[in-house]
């Protein structure tokens, strides 16, 4: 589709904290939030259509696609062509990596892109045929920052396997944190905001691979593919607990229409 773009460098900077949103006088209860909020517990979302899981399982995870390697090619690829060369053109120049050499997960069940397929809006993201599923036919595998953090044990930091952005992490003005330090500041001043337009495009990156028994809860929308799951589940020998979460599936448009 069209040439390659031109490779894009993202330089990771110490992140400070933007200007309050809220009315005058709350600086200060955002900041006491912010100091008391504890990053590693918070929860963190992959999106994914149910037909990829068994492949998941198969290789024991979630596979980074920059090289597209064995394993990594989902039976569901949602991701439009164009995404999929703009991330791999993007780098995160601290760690000279590919942007693509991460597996992505937002902060947020309402990430907007998310929230694009669960309301069939076009979205250059995605594929066409991603937005002719439904929203039930997909699982949010949840985890938390403390697992993506610990997924390399022994690599010191973590600094070279894990960084958090403020948006898409294509996005020309999206900010990267990318020390255990930077993640962490970044990462309180997102959660303190939860409405905020800079959580729903938020992304954790973490390189290469996530183990699936980093996963601890998978959501899904209705009884029926909760039993579709769990056998699946049971057949690669997973015990994940499986949830059923009708909110988490349904689009702003639906959250927000009067009863």
């Amino acid at each position: 589709m069209g040439s390659t773009p031109a490779r894009r460098t993202v330089r990771a900077r110490p992140v400070s904290l933007r200007e309050a949103r809220p009315a005058s006088g709350s600086g200060s209860v955002r900041s006491a939030a912010q100091a008391q909020l504890d990053v590693a517990e918070l929860r963190i979302y992959h999106i994914t259509h149910i037909d990829n899981l068994p492949g998941i399982l198969r290789v024991g995870g979630l596979l980074a696609n920059a090289d597209e390697p064995a394993g990594a090619n989902p039976a569901v690829d949602i991701s439009s062509q164009d995404s999929r060369e703009t991330r791999r053109a993007a780098r995160i120049a601290a760690h000279d990596l590919s942007v693509a050499g991460f597996v992505p997960f937002f902060l947020s069940p309402n990430a907007s892109v998310w929230d694009s397929i669960r309301g069939g809006h076009e979205d250059p993201r995605l594929t066409a045929e991603a937005l002719g599923y439904a929203a039930s036919e997909f699982v949010i595998l949840v985890s938390t920052v403390r697992q993506a953090i610990e997924a390399r044990p022994g690599e010191g930091t973590a600094s070279a396997t894990f960084a958090v952005t403020d948006g898409d992490a294509t996005g020309s003005l999206t900010r990267f944190a990318a020390t255990r330090l930077e993640s962490e500041r970044m990462l309180r001043r997102l959660r303190v905001d939860e409405e905020a337009d800079a959580i729903l495009g938020a992304e954790v990156l973490i390189c290469e691979s996530f183990p699936f028994d980093r996963v601890g809860l998978i959501g899904v929308a209705n009884d029926k593919v909760r039993e579709a799951v769990k056998r699946v589940l049971q057949t690669a020998g997973y015990k994940q607990k499986v949830a059923v979460y009708p909110p988490w599936f349904q689009s702003a448009e639906e959250t927000s229409s009067p009863l």
